[in-house]
């Protein structure tokens, strides 16, 4: 008898020691798959503090303004690498609502500034380099300032309202600066895309410009401490612009060599002329909304600000890579 259950024990094993029970494997599943979503929820709490941190120090929402940032930069790729003419509207665009931003902005401090002429002048500014002579941007230019200076003084005259000279002044030389900040940087743009290749030039300073703005922000976020210019930008730190220099000239590197098929010292010469350009651009617009007492030229794009604000540092450098252009384009890979 004994013999027969000791025998009929080794037949028949215990189901709990055998692996492949059904019960035992989905045990094993459901515990790999609550480990797996425990895993997945630390690393969605790790990650939505980080953001909070992030946003707590910058003001912006990271998450947000990267989903953006790719999706302005999907429809900026997509426009030169197909049809020129499509960049032509995407700038014009652009520039158009960043115009219309700076004068919103500088009429909130106290400005007089007339929409319609600055819109209607930059359209022309623009569209000028595409739809006739290049050359006669200059032209434009000189016009389309002599139209909303003119246009700004018959407007005070007909309202009589007793301003001062030297207020009227001002107005007809702030009229002047956005014309030549915003149209017509913007465009030199548009000249240097109709070149032969320019679209690939166009291309490779933006993507430096925003590389530069890339590396400031991630090397700040991570270990600025040395305020680069406090009375300025307070955010803007020393090893921020270090890592924008590693970032800015690496990739002005690689552009210059395999894609406008450049030596590579033009490349470093790209890099760090886009890089000082971009700098200065992004200062400069900083100063500017400090003394018009905003954070922002408007709220138009989540996570960005204004498009002003996207497009501070891209503007001064589309006059640095027309130069740059015009020195460097001819010349054979060595």
């Amino acid at each position: 008898m004994r013999d027969g259950a000791g025998a009929g024990l080794t037949e028949h094993p215990d189901s709990a020691e055998h692996p492949d029970h059904p019960g035992t494997l989905q045990e094993h599943l459901r515990a790999a798959r609550d480990e797996f979503e425990s895993q997945v929820a630390l690393a969605r709490e790790q990650f939505e503090q980080t953001n909070e941190r992030i946003k707590e120090r910058t003001g912006r929402d990271l998450i947000l303004a990267i989903l953006i940032g790719l999706a302005i930069g999907g429809a900026l790729l997509s426009s030169l690498i197909f049809f020129k003419w499509i960049f032509v509207i995407f700038a014009l665009a652009a520039a158009l609502m960043a115009t219309f931003e700076l004068c919103r902005a500088l009429q909130g401090a106290g400005r007089r500034l007339d929409v319609i002429p600055q819109l209607l002048s930059a359209a022309a500014i623009i569209g000028s380099p595409w739809f006739l002579d290049p050359s006669l941007v200059w032209v434009m230019l000189f016009v389309g300032i002599i139209f909303v200076a003119v246009w700004r003084m018959v407007a005070q005259m007909a309202a009589q309202d007793g301003r001062r000279y030297g207020d009227v002044l001002r107005d007809v030389l702030t009229g002047s600066f956005v014309q030549l900040y915003v149209p017509f940087l913007a465009a030199l743009a548009v000249m240097l895309v109709r070149q032969p290749g320019g679209e690939w030039w166009v291309l490779a300073f933006v993507i430096v410009a925003v590389s530069a703005d890339t590396g400031a922000y991630a090397a700040g976020i991570s270990f600025g401490k040395h305020p680069m210019a406090p009375r300025i930008s307070p955010k803007k730190t020393w090893e921020g612009f270090g890592g924008a220099v590693v970032l800015a000239v690496t990739a002005g590197v690689l552009l210059g060599i395999f894609m406008l098929d450049q030596p590579w010292w033009v490349g470093l010469i790209l890099g760090v002329v886009i890089l000082t350009s971009a700098t200065i651009g992004d200062l400069g617009e900083s100063m500017l909304k400090r003394d018009l007492g905003i954070k922002d030229m408007s709220s138009w794009i989540p996570g960005h600000g204004g498009l002003l604000d996207r497009l501070d540092s891209i503007l001064p450098s589309a006059a640095a890579a027309l130069a740059l252009y015009a020195l460097f384009a001819p010349l054979p890979v060595l």
